[in-house]
């Protein structure tokens, strides 16, 4: 049975499967970028461990942000080895994850929009191309993180209106000293600020939400997609990929772009891909 983890640093959606059943579950986010091995290997045995017959477990195939470098890959595999007991392991990014999941072996543009954001050119192997992410400070475009940073920017300065304003702050039950106290003191504030994110998607009928949706995911199409070759259908993963649609597919369509897939998630597609290679 193959063992198949999807991780982004809010949660990481898991599959054992072969090609007469499967065992799915979700556990705590995985990220070497923000947290140590200890943590890293407390999730495993705490979340993962008691969940599965791990005798039949044959392979791993773990996909993973924070997962980007060989020493990052070699350091989870290094765990999963250690806590699993399984020599067949796997590590790669989410994104060659995503792009695996949305075109298979076909070429096209993978994009990732979830907590943070990124994307690349898949030529049907691998990734033959891709505009660094940067992370939520300096990149992460069209994020449920850049999103939410849009979000408390504009209500703490007074750019929304009164009324959406307080519907904000009734929605979270937040004091303005609460946020600033989650996003410049408290860790992981990109999972914070992503949180916040659904309340634009709730309120996508006001002018104004809907301009700081279309304003988000235009750079994140100016500043990543653009940049691949044009042609290829744009696909993408991810709950907020899912839950913007619409705006994303008006937006791609202002562009000139073609938009393919839209996922929730990966596993599903990434289980079929990996049974499909396995026979």
């Amino acid at each position: 049975m193959i063992l198949i983890a999807d991780s982004g640093s809010t949660k990481t959606d898991w599959c054992l499967a072969d090609e007469t059943r499967s065992i799915a579950f979700k556990t705590t986010g995985i990220n070497p970028y923000f947290q140590t091995d200890d943590e890293i290997r407390r999730i495993l045995s705490r979340e993962v461990l008691e969940r599965l017959p791990i005798t039949e477990i044959t392979e791993v195939c773990f996909y993973g942000a924070g997962c980007a470098t060989p020493s990052q890959c070699r350091m989870i595999a290094g765990l999963l080895q250690y806590v699993i007991g399984c020599e067949q392991v796997e590590v790669n990014s989410d994104l060659l994850g995503a792009a695996r999941a949305l075109c298979g072996n076909e070429p096209g543009i993978a994009c990732i929009l979830g907590t943070g954001s990124n994307s690349c050119y898949y030529d049907g192997k691998g990734i033959a191309r891709q505009v660094p992410p940067l992370g939520f400070i300096l990149g992460d475009e069209g994020s449920g993180a850049d999103l939410g940073r849009r979000l408390v920017a504009d209500c703490l300065k007074g750019e929304l209106s009164e009324p959406l304003q307080e519907r904000f702050f009734s929605r979270f039950q937040l004091s303005r000293e609460q946020i600033m106290q989650a996003v410049y003191k408290e860790p992981f504030p990109n999972r914070f600020l992503a949180s916040l994110s659904p309340f634009i998607a709730e309120n996508l009928d006001e002018p104004e939400m809907r301009t700081l949706a279309i304003d988000a995911f235009t750079s994140f199409f100016r500043r990543n997609v653009l940049h691949y070759p044009q042609g290829e259908k744009v696909h993408m993963v991810g709950s907020v990929a899912y839950y913007y649609r619409p705006v994303l597919q008006e937006v791609a369509r202002s562009l000139s772009l073609t938009t393919g897939k839209i996922l929730s998630a990966p596993l599903t597609e990434l289980v079929k891909y990996h049974l499909n290679a396995a026979n």
